[in-house]
């Protein structure tokens, strides 16, 4: 996780130059975790700053998705076998 959020960091800062560090990492944690950017109505987005957040927010949305399924794959996997039934009909 810190690693894509390094990644919305740079883009940020190198795309939305009115942005410091500490903006930068305002709006890549808020998109990373789901919320949205977090955008000043004020400042005027280049294009390039409007593709970067565009993909980093679908990026993003991935790898949360992908990361939540990674860690409720065991638990669902346990409930699964609490559900199992034994076959204990003789018919072959």
């Amino acid at each position: 996780m810190l690693v894509c959020l390094w990644i919305g960091v740079l883009g940020n800062k190198l795309t939305i130059p009115e942005f410091d560090w500490y903006d930068s990492l305002l709006n890549a944690s808020m998109i990373l975790s789901g919320m949205g950017p977090i955008i000043d109505p004020v400042i005027v987005l280049t294009k390039n700053a409007k593709v970067f957040a565009s993909m980093y927010a679908l990026f993003s949305g991935v790898a949360f998705i992908s990361t939540i399924g990674i860690l409720i794959a065991p638990i669902a996997h346990r409930f699964f076998h609490k559900l199992h039934l034994e076959d204990t009909s003789t018919d072959l």
